[in-house]
Formats: C-alpha cells, structure tokens, sequence
C-alpha cells in the first residue's frame, strides 16, 4: 500500500512539475505573440495552467495531511471509521456541451447595435483533474454555444462533483486592435525617452511597410486578453444520464459589466458514466450450475462476473474468443444470494444460491464452487457487486455508451493564420544603439524552446 501510494504522489508530482514548465512556456508564448487569437490561446493556455497547478498542489497538501494524521493514529474528520467497502472506480464523458444564448430582439433579428465578439473557452474539473474546451468566438449571430469535445475523466467515484466554468473575453473591433502594435510603440516612445522610443516607431514603421509585423517582448507588467468568469455549474451523479440533458447555469456577470454575455442561464450537455463493475470482470473461475428440475450433478462452467451478469461458458478460452456463453444468469439490485455456511460438514459441496423473479415465477440457479476459498471469493465478489450497484445506481441499469475524446490539436483559428511555430521567433542579439535595441525580436528565427513546449502542450491532451 505504502508503495502504491509513493507511486500516486510521484505521478503527481510529475504532472505539478509538467505544468509549471507549461505555465513557463504559456508565459513565452504570451510575450511573443503578434496576434489577437495567439494571444488569447496563450492566456488561455495561462489560465488552465495556473488552474492544475493550484489543483495539484491542494491534493498533494491533502495527501501529506492524511499520511501524518494516519501516522498518528488520528482520523481528518469525526464522522465515524471509514466503511469497509469502497465502492469501485469509474469513468465519466460529458459530451454534446451546448450553452444558449439569449440576444435582443434589436441584435439578432435587426442586426443592429455594434457587433461585439467574445472568446470563450469551458474549463471542467473533478477530483484534481481539470481539463478545458477548444476556444470559440461568439457573436450575435450564433444562437448557442457549442463545444464539439468529448471530455473525459477517467478516475471517477460515485461521489463525483463535476465542475463547469465558462470563460469569456470580450474582443476590441478589428479596426481598434489593427491599430494596437502602433499604439503601444507609440505609448514605449513616450515611456522609453525621445531618442530610443523614435528607433523604435521607426522599425515598426519600417516593418508595417514590408508586410511583417515584428514582435515586442513586453514587461511583466504587460498582460494579455484578460478572461472572466461567466457561469458556472456543478454536475454529479444524479445528473447521469444516457440522453441529453439540460442544466440550471449559475451566471457570474451581468450587463453592466464589460465582460457580459447573454446567457440564457442553462447547459446542454450528455453526462455519462462507466463504473468499472460494469466493463471489467469482478471474478471468475469453474463452477457447476445447477437448476430447478436439473440433474443433481448440474453444468461444470466457465464463469465470469462482469457487469449485472454471471456469463458461463463451457471452457475457459471460449470467453476469450467471442464464443456465446452456455447460459446467463442475471444479477440486479432484486437478485437473492443465499450461501452455504463455510464449516458445513467434510464432502459436502460448497454452494451459492442465486435467485430472480419473472413475473410470479421464482428462477434459481445453485452454483457449487470447488473449495471454501473458492465460495468465500465469489460472495465477496457478489457483495462488492451490490454494494457498487447501490452507489452508482443508474449506471448499472446498463452500459452507457462513452467515445474516447479524440487527440488535441492545435486550435483551427490559429492554423488558418501559421502556426504559432511561425510566429514564435528567437531573440538574437543587436548592434549597440541599433533599431529596437533589446525590445525587437528577428522576423524569421523560431525559438526551439518554445515550439517544444508548444509541442509537448498539446500533445499531452
């Protein structure tokens, strides 16, 4: 356990460490942008960052304060010994994000009034895993926001909390931010002194002319795109559901504010859930079945617990190759399980009683098992089955269907411009007194650092 347990805590502090050096690299990227959507991927990219690192660090703190307490004899809460069962682990996809949007008459059937834009991006945590959605821009004339990405988790309990954040910044006009790289020459010059802030206008100038637009390494104190919280919502279990849903969306901001969007106050979504009881077997091993009317002597099977079902198969390999099983016998939330007492005399079978009811009728199946660890093994099995069913609760009523997400790529609005590779561009040294002295960055050199992180960023989700 103690060995499992140093394995978790380094995994996690690989990930807390990956994403510091992530942070770093959203950091460079945010100094060398020269565009509106590269800066606000990098802000976003910021954002998510800061986010699993704040997760991770709380969740590493949680763990050292439970390994002390476990050390010295002292539980973290009063609220009783912990139960002897835990309940299994499972998987949880939302998919099919949707959030409405509420315009005015006068926006979206009149189309008048200023076409404000936003960006905006959904960032979903559970446990310490936080993961995020694609960016979309918004205007007025979209009905609903849609978010094409199947997120998922895949270490869920039933107790899960499912946490939904939306994030906005509202965009400038183009002809504003066409404006921007001049104005903030122009606000340099002025900040720099005469003489440096003129080198300076003069090659961005000089730049503009030839149809490039040099990058400026801002200060720290320079930011970017800055995103708000517009709602937010917490998803769990009873929220699971093999359909689409709608859900209440708490709103963070109103119209007063610069960063208000009209949002209609829900979110679409399909949220569902995979326990593990139901799509990994809980146990297996020979039995001999027998049911009422049958030979005293009843089958030798093959069987294997997985799910609400006891498969029996005539041969161990026949599971492997797809073969149809013999028979099922079907366990659910109104399933009897009678065993046979474990000191019952020498030469006497081991047996297990498991029966359902049809309508009036009463079906039983009596399973003889080949030892007493043997019927000890498939009661506990059987027992952590019902107590994982009456956790998860509709998620055993059958397996939801659940897609694997497809790999991240690189956003398409940034794609449609040149990779940020080409965009990233590598400091090299400039003649004392030169145009830009330490400010400009060269136009064609790529930073292999940055691509790096660029690179292992989004390769890794």
């Amino acid at each position: 356990m103690d060995r499992a347990r140093e394995g978790s805590d380094t995994e996690l502090q690989r990930k807390l460490d990956h994403e510091i050096r992530m942070r770093e690299g959203a950091c460079k990227l945010l100094a060398a942008c020269s565009q509106r959507e590269q800066a606000l991927e990098a802000t976003k990219s910021l954002l998510v960052c800061n986010s699993r690192i704040l997760s991770y660090m709380g969740e590493l703190q949680r763990r050292k304060e439970a390994q002390v307490l476990g050390k010295t004899g002292r539980r973290p809460s009063d609220t009783g010994p912990p139960s002897e069962r835990s309940p299994c682990r499972g998987r949880v996809c939302i998919s099919d994000l949707r959030i409405p949007l509420m315009w005015k008459d006068t926006e979206y059937f009149k189309n008048k009034g200023d076409l404000h834009r936003w960006a905006v991006f959904l960032l979903l945590q559970l446990g310490e895993e936080i993961q995020d959605t694609e960016m979309i821009l918004v205007d007025r004339t979209l009905t609903d926001i849609s978010f094409q990405n199947n997120v998922l988790f895949t270490e869920a309990g039933p107790d899960f909390e499912l946490r939904l954040e939306l994030y906005g910044a509202c965009l400038e006009e183009e002809g504003a931010l066409a404006g921007a790289p001049k104005r903030l020459a122009t606000k340099l010059s002025s900040s720099l002194g005469r003489s440096s802030g003129r080198r300076i206008r003069a090659s961005m100038d000089s730049a503009g002319g030839s149809g490039s637009s040099p990058i400026l390494l801002p200060t720290p104190a320079v930011g970017g795109p800055r995103y708000h919280l517009l709602a937010h919502t917490t998803l769990t279990l009873a929220a699971v559901q093999d359909g689409f849903r709608t859900h209440d969306l708490t709103l963070a901001s109103h119209e007063e504010n610069p960063a208000w969007l009209p949002l209609y106050g829900s979110v679409c979504c399909r949220l569902a859930a995979q326990p593990l009881c139901m799509t990994q077997p809980t146990a297996s091993g020979t039995l001999r079945v027998q049911q009422a009317g049958e030979l005293r002597n009843g089958t030798q099977v093959h069987g294997i617990l997985k799910g609400t079902n006891l498969f029996c198969y005539r041969r161990p390999e026949d599971a492997d190759t797809g073969e149809e099983p013999l028979f099922t016998i079907v366990i659910n939330k109104d399933t009897r399980v009678r065993a046979g007492e474990l000191d019952q005399a020498p030469g006497r079978p081991f047996t297990l009683s498991i029966s359902n009811q049809y309508g009036d009728d009463e079906v039983t199946h009596t399973l003889q098992t080949e030892s007493r660890e043997a019927l000890q093994s498939w009661k506990e099995a059987l027992w952590q089955l019902f107590f994982d069913m009456s956790q998860w609760k509709q998620c055993c009523d059958e397996i939801m269907k659940i897609e694997t997400p497809a790999p991240r790529k690189p956003p398409q609005a940034l794609a449609k411009q040149g990779s940020l590779y080409h965009e990233m561009v590598l400091s090299e040294p400039v003649a004392p007194g030169g145009p830009g002295e330490g400010l400009l960055l060269q136009d064609n050199a790529i930073s292999a650092e940055i691509q790096a992180l660029l690179s292992s960023y989004y390769s890794d989700r």
